[in-house]
């Protein structure tokens, strides 16, 4: 197994960016209760009394973790930083089942890395919509994955 890899600075405060924080719970356009920095309310889990700035960096660190851990374990070629962060930024927003089953994964673990890069602009879509703040996230994601 690999030893974990971790999010570079510049690859967090990038998910930061695009995730935004929020104190209390609310929709997010993929239809899942949200908060703090993106964090999909789990069963069992209850905010609603909102959290603090502080309570979000640590939900924030634990979905990090988990979303690094599935880029670890999904990708099979060395990555650069950039590479990592960027599949790191698009598995913490759309789950590793999507990376698990994506071109993006395919291309890359076939070592067509320039190819694998244009797969992160077809994944702009929720609710059957395409939103702007999505294609400027994976725009950014590519333009990192490419360095």
């Amino acid at each position: 197994m690999q030893r974990h890899r971790y999010t570079t600075e510049f690859g967090v405060s990038l998910l930061k960016q695009f995730e935004g924080f929020r104190s209390t719970t609310y929709v997010c356009p993929g239809g899942k209760a949200t908060v703090g920095y993106g964090h999909a309310i789990k069963e069992g889990e209850n905010f609603s009394d909102g959290i603090t700035e502080e309570e979000g960096e640590e939900l924030l660190k634990k979905d990090l973790f988990s979303a690094e851990r599935a880029v670890s374990r999904l990708v099979r070629v060395p990555l650069t930083n950039g590479q990592f962060d960027s599949l790191v930024s698009f598995t913490y927003n759309l789950g590793p089942a999507a990376l698990q089953r994506s071109a993006l994964r395919m291309k890359l673990n076939r070592g067509e890395s320039q190819d694998a890069s244009k797969e992160f602009l077809k994944w702009c879509w929720a609710g059957g919509k395409k939103l702007r703040g999505l294609s400027k996230r994976r725009r950014a994601e590519r333009e990192l994955f490419l360095g």
